[in-house]
């Protein structure tokens, strides 16, 4: 595919996932492998493509993948707008916990917070965040964001969402690009993370998010967090990040507590045990010997006999 503004050629290789604003691609080009957006339209291809550049201009963390082109190209004729980022190269986050646990789940979280709140900051809500909007790259384990077709500029009305992670589809807010709208998603990705599906939302969607927290026996100590997480208590994403980080150390502490009160108790159990076991090698050494004696007494006495 030939660029027809930059004349730089790209080589698709594979389709990497669909959206609402176009079609993302893998493909081969002088940067090496890159992911390219076909957008439908120019003005939502130019939309995130001022979203990524916000990005890159972010101090100190790059958000979302690194910006590289923009272009059309034709394609059966008809111009398409297109542009081209970093291939991100990771895994789904649902795969990384399945592979190495759920206590990653935390960590992600807490990553994920600094990124929303540099990213509001700077004046955007990022809108559709979901897991499939997740990687994780590394090692070192890093939560990294692939589309951003959803993010919006603070105070719009959200351009893209996905039902289970809308406060709207809750009825617990409107659609209003705010911070608490991307905190109540961000809450919404922990419970789907431990909870493994995705669930209706009954009759009254509080309740049921309620229950849930009550229920699940991974979720029920952060419960807390979450409730606030969802009914937009937090007043921005540094202090959720603080609070949950307050939340992991104490648990920490607390689980160090219970090991270290713990080491005694097993340190005398092990010494009653090696204390125990010369008594009991010794009986079994004696019971051998009188054993042994037994059957040359009567070896000798059949010796004599004969």
């Amino acid at each position: 595919m030939l660029g027809k503004w930059n004349r730089n050629v790209y080589h698709i290789l594979k389709p990497l996932g669909r959206g609402a604003t176009g079609v993302v691609y893998l493909a081969d080009s002088k940067h090496g492998k890159v992911a390219l957006k076909i957008g439908h339209n120019s003005m939502s291809i130019t939309s995130e493509v001022n979203v990524l550049k916000h990005f890159g201009k972010v101090q100190g963390q790059i958000l979302g993948p690194s910006f590289i082109d923009t272009d059309d190209c034709i394609v059966q004729g008809q111009k398409h707008p297109f542009y081209v980022m970093e291939y991100l190269q990771g895994v789904p986050v649902f795969d990384h916990l399945k592979e190495h646990g759920n206590e990653w789940a935390p960590v992600f979280m807490v990553q994920l917070l600094g990124d929303l709140s540099r990213l509001h900051r700077a004046g955007w809500v990022f809108g559709d965040l979901k897991p499939e909007n997740l990687l994780i790259t590394g090692p070192p384990y890093r939560v990294r964001w692939l589309d951003v077709g959803g993010t919006t500029i603070k105070g719009r009305a959200i351009k893209e969402y996905t039902e289970f992670y809308d406060r709207g589809y809750w009825g617990m807010g409107d659609r209003k690009a705010d911070e608490q709208y991307d905190l109540f998603a961000a809450g919404m990705i922990f419970i789907h993370l431990i909870e493994k599906k995705r669930f209706e939302k009954g009759n009254d969607g509080k309740q049921t998010l309620m229950t849930c927290l009550e229920r699940n026996e991974q979720l029920r100590p952060y419960r807390h967090w979450l409730k606030k997480m969802v009914q937009g208590s937090f007043q921005d994403a540094e202090a959720a990040r603080t609070d949950l980080m307050k939340f992991i150390a104490k648990r920490e502490d607390r689980h160090r507590k219970v090991d270290q009160s713990a080491r005694p108790k097993r340190r005398k159990k092990m010494r009653r045990k090696a204390q125990k076991q010369p008594a009991l090698v010794g009986i079994v050494d004696l019971v051998l010997v009188i054993a042994f004696l037994l059957i040359t007494s009567v070896l000798y006495l059949v010796g004599q006999m004969i």
